[in-house]
């Protein structure tokens, strides 16, 4: 049975490869269907966002569909970038830009004041019931004083430091990255949906 991630994002694929590679779907991407089509983000809502990604692609391609939205929320920032996190500062901007214009906003907030949590809502979407089920997760943590890049995840990664650990995301293992992560926690409550459409 195929399992649709509803990405382009490699980074995000191999994520959900990993998370996912006990269960009994073959997982495909937008792109390994062909899928060019970009289905806009207008919701203001984690929840809105990943419901209107998931059935819209799962009504295209008539499989069961996983489509999430996520982000980082920082505190001192008033819970920017929250849902804006992917296209934070314009589309000019790479995952190195955006973290650079994150730390250019902090950079006056000392260290204990930089709390910050990533957030995950999961959409699942049958296209034969016409229902959308959902799980969240998140993850806490704070925003390093510099940009720890080890060429490794991907985002925001490089300067979200979970508590408890002295690394990044972007220097952890993935092993215990999907632990902790937040896509991670949402994606550990995806068996309890998934029985309801099996």
């Amino acid at each position: 049975m195929k399992l649709v991630i509803a990405t382009h994002n490699q980074g995000k694929l191999a994520e959900y490869r990993g998370l996912l590679a006990d269960w009994p779907f073959e997982l495909v991407s937008l792109s390994d269907l062909g899928i060019e089509v970009d289905v806009e983000e207008t919701g203001d809502t984690f929840e809105s966002n990943a419901r209107l990604k998931a059935e819209q692609y799962g009504e295209m391609t008539g499989l069961l569909t996983i489509a999430d939205d996520s982000g980082l929320s920082i505190d001192a920032l008033e819970g920017r970038p929250g849902v804006y996190s992917a296209r934070y500062g314009g589309p000019g901007l790479n995952d190195a830009g955006r973290r650079h214009k994150v730390l250019k906003e902090l950079e006056d907030v000392p260290l204990e004041q930089r709390t910050a949590q990533f957030e995950c809502v999961i959409a699942l979407y049958d296209p034969a019931k016409k229902v959308t089920y959902f799980v969240a997760g998140s993850c806490k943590g704070h925003i390093t004083l510099e940009d720890q890049d080890a060429g490794q995840g991907f985002g925001y990664d490089a300067i979200f430091q979970p508590i408890g650990y002295l690394q990044t995301f972007g220097e952890l293992s993935s092993d215990i990255k999907h632990t902790l992560s937040h896509r991670g926690q949402a994606t550990a409550g995806l068996p309890e949906i998934i029985k309801l459409v099996v």
